[in-house]
């Protein structure tokens, strides 16, 4: 099998994340959270834009029409694109400085799940699933660092990870309002000497995550056994999402220096994102939210 990889940002991102395929738009969405940036790469116009926060962003997600739903530092908040007004789904009462929204993905019910973080590590995060009519239930706290958000392709399961366990977990995932029961360890990250990033899943159930202490990513049968792994193009890569046209590309965000002195590069291409080709296998478009599964 001949891989391939090719940087396709123009600039590098301080902490890349959180990687979008919008197969509507045929565009590849990112955020630089240190830089407070939504980043958009359109592949039919060949052209990048940007788009600047409030806040820190910790991750996006597709949104109706020209309109993202984005986790910040205060809260959670649907972006729109053309205007870059927010409006706010779910905000803190009482913001705390010490934490910020992290990872987050639509689930196959068209609801925002998003993690918040301890900005030192603490465990001060927790996990929260947003409806489009601004409904908010936590279904997790005491975390660390919340990352590896995502859905098995029939939404039945739910993959999550505190990155400082270095273990993903498996949720069963109900459609309805439910909260999540005991977890089961899905893969364990110890061996390979990181702790788990992002995350994404492709159209065979098999689960792609980012080893980002040691440059690395693997690909975890739906039984957690380990079925390949790879060298990524930088030495932190931090998030993945299939995208392009027949949803066959590897996209990859990766850190140049996070802020916080636990995650700088010394790569020369630290920061930047990247597009694998020649994996052989292909992933799912993304559910918008306010979206039931099968919708784009």
């Amino acid at each position: 099998m001949l891989l391939s990889a090719r940087r396709i940002s123009p600039q590098p991102s301080l902490l890349g994340e959180s990687p979008v395929w919008d197969s509507l738009h045929e565009c590849l969405y990112w955020v630089d959270s240190v830089a407070c940036k939504i980043h958009c790469y359109d592949t039919r116009a060949e052209r990048f834009q940007e788009w600047t926060l409030p806040s820190m962003v910790g991750s996006v997600g597709l949104s109706q029409g020209r309109r993202l739903v984005a986790g910040l530092q205060d809260g959670i908040y649907e972006f729109d694109l053309e205007t870059s007004e927010l409006r706010t789904l779910f905000r803190f009462a009482e913001p705390d400085k010490l934490v910020r929204f992290n990872d987050g993905k639509v689930d196959r019910q068209g609801r925002f799940l998003c993690g918040t973080m301890g900005v030192n590590a603490d465990p001060r995060g927790e996990l929260y699933r947003v409806s489009a009519s601004g409904k908010t239930e936590i279904l997790a706290n005491g975390l660390r660092i919340t990352n590896a958000i995502c859905f098995s392709p029939d939404g039945g399961t739910f993959y999550f990870a505190d990155s400082l366990d270095r273990a993903v977990r498996a949720y069963s995932y109900s459609p309805e309002e439910r909260g999540l029961e005991a977890p089961r360890i899905h893969v364990d990250t110890k061996p390979y000497n990181s702790g788990p990033d992002g995350a994404t899943v492709d159209s065979e159930g098999y689960i792609w995550v980012a080893l980002v202490q040691v440059g690395k990513i693997g690909r975890y049968a739906p039984d957690g056994q380990l079925d390949r792994i790879i060298d990524a193009p930088t030495d932190m890569p931090s998030c993945l999402a299939f995208g392009g046209p027949d949803m066959s590309t590897l996209y990859v965000t990766s850190i140049k220096d996070s802020g916080t002195g636990r995650a700088v590069s010394r790569h020369p291409a630290g920061g930047h994102v990247f597009a694998i080709e020649g994996l052989g296998v292909t992933g799912i478009p993304e559910t918008r939210f306010g979206d039931q599964q099968g919708n784009i």
